[in-house]
């Protein structure tokens, strides 16, 4: 079982289930919302993920696909803590670094690749695409 929260604890879940993909994204929205080089994606079934305390607020965006994307972040320190990006696939992305234990790296699937920042390396023999896979 994952467990993970905000950074301020006034958000906290847990996640039921083995994760099913893990991404390290390179797009520039990822960038934004990490503060950082890229972001880490941990995809897992939408029903395994229940909230244990607090109540986290949403916010709605366009992907580069042109659907929507619900962004759940903690309504007092902001900390972005997971995605709904299909509610058809049945999945979402937990954010990397609300996890409390880190996940392991050396498996992710790096994608849009592109749009990764000078100076970042991608993993020799790790799976990548310069966009997002079909």
């Amino acid at each position: 079982m994952l467990s993970g929260g905000c950074q301020c604890g006034t958000v906290r879940y847990e996640v039921r289930a083995e994760p099913v993909g893990l991404y390290v994204c390179h797009c520039t929205e990822c960038r934004k919302q990490s503060a950082s080089a890229f972001g880490i994606s941990v995809i897992v079934p939408a029903e395994a993920l229940a909230v244990t305390q607090g109540t986290p607020s949403t916010w709605s965006r366009a992907t580069d696909r042109g659907t929507g994307l619900d962004c759940f972040f903690c309504p007092d320190c902001g900390s972005r803590l997971w995605h709904a990006p299909d509610p058809a696939k049945g999945t979402v992305s937990v954010k990397g670094g609300s996890l409390d234990t880190p996940v392991d790296l050396g498996a992710a699937v790096h994608i849009w690749t592109a749009r990764r920042l000078p100076g970042v390396v991608i993993p020799e023999g790790a799976r990548s695409f310069p966009g997002e896979p079909e």
